[in-house]
């Protein structure tokens, strides 16, 4: 997995770099130019040979600045046309930064396709006579701080970002932000008015939570991280990580060829309802064959009377157990992992029947998968007021169910989901599954797994359910609470991608039928 820092933890391992392995910033400065150059160039056919492409780069007065002057030059080594517009003038540059645009002046003698603008005015007027492969941001890096008292940039900063827009939203060329998007708050991901729309992002060394909360995933665009020679363990142990395809290999347990059903993951599924002539029994169904189809050994469901048949229908593998307590208990020592509420509904039976399940010491000790209609009950019976947690759980809200459990809007939880799923996650003594995209999985020891795999496909009805019955299945076969659901996470958002080719048209029956092929995936040979 990708370390994922703030800004505060991306400038302390840039100060390591320089002060402790003595890599000065000039050097720094070099290779941030130089790779961004180089992966620039990967987005066109021949990346090694920019003949007959153009570009231009836009420099603000800091280290970014500076690192888009040695892109330029480097861009310039590869054949390109490039127009460069430093937004401040000479003295307000810093010395390092003022350097690389002296190396630039010095290669207008020997280079017909560099062009350097002396300020905005000038850019504006000049750059209609040429038309740019890409339009590069190096105005603000890491170290942008947003005022939220006045989030408005003023001054030549907003003219060139205004620019830059506008030859995006105008013109073919696309937006390459150098580290992030200008006017992008790194840690947060809330932005200043105006702010860069990027295509791609480059960015320094690692991945920033930025890019993964409020404005930050629709303004970053594809985001690549380039290897500057700032080591991992520089920054080590990282409490963020972003969950990717291998880590869902190395999370997926394979059956052994001499195992049988028993030892491959028993899961009990204790939801649905049906009363009053209405009924929740799907989400239970479709919870039962999600955790089928991610490959556990042993599938029970804990049902109301009378409704067997039904999910033999829908999923013959799973075994139907009914709601007596003595029935319950005697399943949930069998189990290796339990999923509780989904369709369970809302009564006051339904509330007693979680209480009473999670107050269960048969329970409370296994590996739990606490979802939907159980989360309605904890937060209507305090179950989490005393702290205490369970011993290996997750649950799995969304931000309306996390905002009911809280007490905090949803708003506010939508506004800041790193810190308030780890806050959370602390004060309640147990993991906590984040649902959204992207999905936030936190331990109480303050880890944060992201995975970004699911779009727009997983925001149909009964997703969920097939979510919590894919980390019910991973953690029955023996993967910790914690990774199960990271994992789960990132296979469901795959399984949605999988689905159809059109988003909108996905359901979860779909998504349920694409999972074999997204498990498949992580074991084809290259």
């Amino acid at each position: 997995m990708l370390p994922v820092l703030t800004a505060r933890e991306m400038a302390q391992a840039d100060r390591a770099a320089i002060e402790e392995l003595r890599t000065g910033e000039t050097r720094l400065m070099e290779l941030a130019g130089r790779e961004t150059a180089r992966l620039i160039g990967c987005l066109f056919e021949d990346g090694s040979q920019l003949d007959g492409r153009s570009f231009l780069v836009v420099c603000g007065k800091g280290s970014n600045g500076g690192d888009g002057f040695v892109a330029a030059r480097h861009l310039l080594n590869l054949g390109a046309s490039v127009d460069v517009l430093p937004v401040w003038p000479d003295p307000e540059l810093s010395g390092v930064n003022l350097e690389g645009l002296n190396i630039l002046k010095a290669y207008r003698r020997y280079h017909e396709g560099l062009r350097i603008f002396s300020g905005i005015d000038e850019a504006k007027n000049l750059v209609q006579e040429r038309t740019y492969d890409a339009v590069i941001d190096a105005l603000f890096g890491t170290g942008f701080r947003l005022d939220h008292a006045n989030p408005r940039i003023s001054g030549p900063a907003r003219d060139a970002i205004d620019l830059i827009n506008t030859l995006n939203e105008k013109s073919a060329a696309v937006t390459v932000a150098i580290d992030l998007p200008s006017g992008l708050d790194a840690t947060s991901g809330l932005s200043a008015d105006p702010r860069v729309k990027a295509d791609h992002t480059v960015t320094m060394a690692f991945l920033k939570t930025g890019f993964f909360q409020n404005e930050g995933p629709a303004l970053c665009g594809e985001v690549q991280a380039a290897e500057i020679s700032i080591p991992q363990f520089l920054v080590e142990p990282f409490s963020c990580m972003l969950v990717d395809e291998g880590f869902a290999a190395e999370s997926y347990l394979l059956r052994d060829p001499s195992s049988a059903k028993h030892l491959n993951g028993k899961v009990l599924i204790v939801g649905g309802s049906s009363e009053g002539g209405s009924s929740m029994i799907g989400a239970v169904m479709l919870a039962s064959q999600a955790a089928v189809k991610t490959g556990a050994g042993y599938v029970c469901a804990s049902l109301p009377p009378g409704n067997a048949s039904a999910m033999h229908g829908f999923a013959p593998e799973v075994v139907v157990i009914g709601r007596d307590m003595e029935t319950l208990v005697e399943k949930a020592r069998w189990a290796d992992a339990i999923v509780i509420g989904c369709g369970l509904g809302r009564s006051a039976d339904a509330q007693d029947l979680v209480e009473t399940l999670l107050r269960n010491p048969d329970f409370v000790g296994k590996k739990l998968v606490i979802d939907a209609d159980a989360l309605f009950a904890i937060a209507e019976r305090g179950l989490f007021d005393d702290g205490q947690g369970f011993a290996d759980a997750v649950i799995t809200p969304h931000a309306g169910e996390c905002s009911r459990l809280s007490g905090l809007s949803t708003d506010e939880v939508m506004a800041s989901p790193i810190d308030i799923s780890r806050s959370l996650a602390s004060t309640w003594n147990v993991n906590l599954l984040l649902k959204g995209s992207p999905t936030f999985v936190a331990s109480p020891a303050g880890t944060v797994l992201i995975s970004d795999s699911g779009t727009e496909a997983l925001a149909s009805a009964g997703t969920g359910d097939v979510l919590a019955g894919m980390v019910g299945a991973l953690a029955a076969k023996g993967v910790e609470t914690l990774e199960a659901a990271a994992a789960a996470a990132w296979l469901h958002g795959r399984a949605g991608d999988l689905a159809c080719d059109v988003s909108s048209l996905v359901s979860s029956s779909d998504v349920l039928q694409a999972i074999p092929q997204a498990i498949m995936e992580l074991f084809e040979e290259e």
